[in-house]
């Protein structure tokens, strides 16, 4: 097992360690995701050896890519990037959640799926609350709406909410965008709606901004460079 993989991760639970004990959190309420884009199958497993089990693809050509090799390590795979309609048959078999749900066409498409499958499949709605034009999700202002419309779907569990936070070297920027997550959610949760009483995840928070978003009340973090290193260009 690489030394340098092993070393990083470390580093990165005891960020998320120390930044949970700085708000009087127990650090075991927050998970770390992996962001497995661009590394090669022996990397990821190097990492889940060590511990590291519950991991995203952004891709969903590396995601297929890589799920042979990863199939005799126990593991749990989310997707977390932009899922285009046409991709999703070849998503839904191979994850156990998409955090990327960003509108009610989308999570239709993934309830037919996971309901031809005989599964349940676990969503979290993506949520734009930075506003900046590059980035996807609903807006701020119909989230509610989209998580309630897809409270209802049964082939669906809608575990929370997702966001990337603000693109900003402004510390109270990105820290806006987190909390206004936590708001939303908290909307979500007392809204009473079917479906939506569980929906208490939060995840949210990068490498460069995870105790930001673990003070913001993040319970997933996900984390790529710092865990790898530098993406190749």
């Amino acid at each position: 097992m690489s030394s340098e993989v092993t070393g990083r991760l470390a580093a990165v639970r005891e960020r998320v360690a120390r930044a949970a004990r700085v708000v009087g959190r127990d650090p075991d309420d927050v998970r770390i995701l992996l962001a497995v884009k661009t590394q090669t199958g022996d990397v990821v497993r190097e990492a889940v050896l060590d511990g590291a089990r519950l991991l995203g693809h952004n891709r969903a050509q590396e995601l297929v890519a890589m799920a042979p090799e990863l199939a005799d390590v126990p593991h749990e795979m989310h997707f977390i990037g932009r899922l285009q309609s046409n991709k999703a048959t070849k998503v839904v078999p191979l994850v156990s959640c998409v955090q990327s749900v960003d509108g009610l066409a989308l999570a239709q498409r993934l309830d037919r799926l996971a309901g031809e499958a005989g599964r349940v499949l676990d969503v979290f709605v993506q949520v734009n609350t930075s506003g900046e034009a590059s980035k996807a999700g609903s807006a701020p202002e119909g989230a509610l709406e989209l998580a309630v419309g897809v409270g209802v779907l049964p082939h669906l569990r809608l575990r929370g909410l997702m966001t990337i936070g603000a693109n900003s070297a402004d510390v109270d920027v990105v820290r806006a965008s987190y909390e206004r997550l936590a708001r939303l959610r908290d909307d979500v949760v007392a809204s009473g709606a079917p479906g939506t009483g569980d929906a208490r995840e939060l995840s949210m928070g990068m490498s460069r901004d995870l105790e930001v978003a673990v003070a913001a009340g993040a319970t997933m973090v996900r984390v790529g460079t710092a865990a790898f290193g530098s993406r190749p260009a």
